[in-house]
This record gives structure tokens, C-alpha cells and sequence, in this order.
């Protein structure tokens, strides 16, 4: 451990007031603080990704209250990792609020250049998303969330959430999301469930525990997922898995359109099929 205390210090929403962002789920200071004892484990570093990863794409700017916040770290930790982003070139500050700077963008840089499914599986969405003319994606599961990879974009922006590379959304309603549960053995997913903050994004979203095991048991016989209009209304996707040499599931493939353009029936019978094929295809140049 470093000299650092592990103990949350967040301020008390009652006095932070409307402005302050929410706290995340399962903090990366509780996160942190699970390797308490581990002589090797680096806190320091642990909480600067954490203050990295704080910043949003509708919170670009944030007070040390506001990062404090949201990652329960203590903000006099806060301003030093602050203070060392800033001189290494990774953030910067107006004397109030605190924004990331582009150089952040080459710790992405490093692992899309040098992962061989993200490189190689662009050239397969851009086909992809010019056959169907619309959006494809590529995500893994990271923690509870999903993480974007690699994408395909149309002109048109679907709906309000980031869908960029880097981006995450909520594993449990999203169809990559469901893919990538349905790998997981019985006691990871129960374990998940009850971990998740499950909450309704949308009317139609399940977000109970017993609903979502049946409907992930589901994906996992069928080997494909439509989710529709779970994460936000008029939003309906796609998604089949990746599969590794071992034939074990490396990530989820997608394709989201809008409801208005494409049916659920239209999914299944036009779309499914160039997702499973293009999977097939992908992995074959992957792995042989």
C-alpha cells in the first residue's frame, strides 16, 4: 500500500448540493480499498485511473468536490492526482473546474494498436454498417458495464447516450451486455445481478434479478440477443458473440437501429444472419 489512507472521504450530498454529480455504484474507492494488504498493489496509481475515469461525456468539467463525489475518494487525494495530471499533460484546470486533455487519448491508443480483435475488426463493422446502413459496434464486459472497442457509425446519432470507443453502458440492457453475461457461469451472473444497480432506463427495461437470469438463459441457448428499447426508447439492437480460439466468448458484436426504420422481425431474419456470418469470418482471420 502507499502512505495514502484507503478511507472515503465524499462529501455528504446534503451539503454539495444539485449541481454535484452522482456517486458510481460499487466506487472505485471501495474498489481500491479491496486490496488493502497487498504489498505490491499501488493506491496511487489505482486512484489517479480512478479520477481519469471520472470525467464523463456530459461531465467534461468537474470540481475536485464533484471527482471526490463520484469516485469516494478523498479530495486532498483528488487534488494530487489532479496536480500530477496536469503536469504530465493529461489535464488541465481553469482554477476551478478540472477537463481532460487529448493525450489522454494515447493510454486508448495503446491498447486499440496493439489488440488485434479491435484492429481487425473494423474493416468487418464498416462492412457491416454499409450493408445495413446502420451503426455497428464491438464491446467487452468490464466490471458490470460494457466498453466499446470499435465501431462503425452512421451519420445519424441514434440516441442521446456516448457510443463512442472508450464509452460504457450498463451490461444488463444492452445486447452486447447480455451477450457477454450469458458467458459467464451461474454464480458469476447470480453474483452480478445482485451486485448491479439494476434500474429502469425505460419502461420496457427488466431490471429485476429473477427476469434478467431467465432472459440471459435465454441468450445463451439461442447464442443471440435483441434488446428493445431497454436502454433508451426508440432504440433496438442486435448482438451476437465473438469467440476465441478456445471457443470461449472474447466479445459482442452489434448492430442498433431505430425502431421507426427496423422491425424486431426484420432483426432476426435480415440482420441476424450477417452478424453470424461476419462473426464466423472474424474469428476464422483471428484464429484460424
Amino acid at each position: 500500500m502507499s502512505d495514502e489512507t484507503p478511507e472515503a472521504a465524499a462529501t455528504p450530498a446534503s451539503r454539495t448540493g444539485a449541481a454535484m454529480a452522482p456517486p458510481i455504484v460499487a466506487s472505485p474507492a471501495k474498489r481500491i480499498q479491496a486490496f488493502t494488504g497487498d504489498p505490491d498493489f499501488m493506491t496511487s496509481l489505482a486512484r489517479g485511473l480512478a479520477v481519469i475515469q471520472a470525467f464523463q461525456e456530459r461531465k467534461r468539467h468537474l470540481t475536485i468536490a464533484q471527482i471526490s463525489h463520484r469516485t469516494e475518494i478523498p479530495r486532498a487525494a483528488v487534488r494530487r492526482c489532479l496536480h500530477t495530471l496536469i503536469k504530465l499533460g493529461y489535464a488541465t484546470t481553469n482554477g476551478r473546474t478540472y477537463s481532460l486533455l487529448p493525450k489522454v487519448l494515447t493510454l486508448g491508443h495503446a491498447y486499440l494498436s496493439s489488440t488485434p480483435l479491435a484492429v481487425s475488426a473494423q474493416p468487418y463493422l464498416d462492412r457491416i454498417s454499409e450493408a445495413l446502413h446502420e451503426a455497428a459496434n464491438m464491446a467487452t464486459l468490464e466490471g458490470d458495464d460494457i466498453l466499446y472497442i470499435a465501431r462503425s457509425a452512421t451519420v445519424e446519432r441514434l440516441i442521446s447516450v456516448d457510443l463512442s470507443v472508450g464509452g460504457r453502458l450498463p451490461a444488463y440492457c444492452t445486447s452486447m451486455g447480455r451477450i457477454m453475461l450469458a458467458a459467464l457461469d451461474d454464480a458469476s451472473l447470480h453474483e452480478y445481478l445482485e451486485r448491479a444497480d439494476l434500474k429502469p432506463r425505460t419502461s420496457r427495461t427488466l431490471h429485476d434479478a429473477d427476469s434478467l437470469f431467465a432472459c440471459i438463459q435465454q441468450v445463451r441457448e439461442q447464442g443471440w440477443c435483441v434488446v428493445d428499447q431497454e436502454l433508451e426508447q426508440g432504440l433496438r439492437s442486435i448482438a451476437v458473440p465473438i469467440y476465441d480460439a478456445s471457443g470461449q466468448v472474447l466479445a459482442a458484436l452489434n448492430v442498433s437501429t431505430h425502431v421507426g426504420r427496423v422491425s424486431r422481425s426484420e432483426l432476426e431474419q435480415r440482420f441476424l444472419p450477417i452478424l453470424l456470418s461476419t462473426s464466423q469470418d472474424l474469428c476464422h482471420q483471428l484464429f484460424g
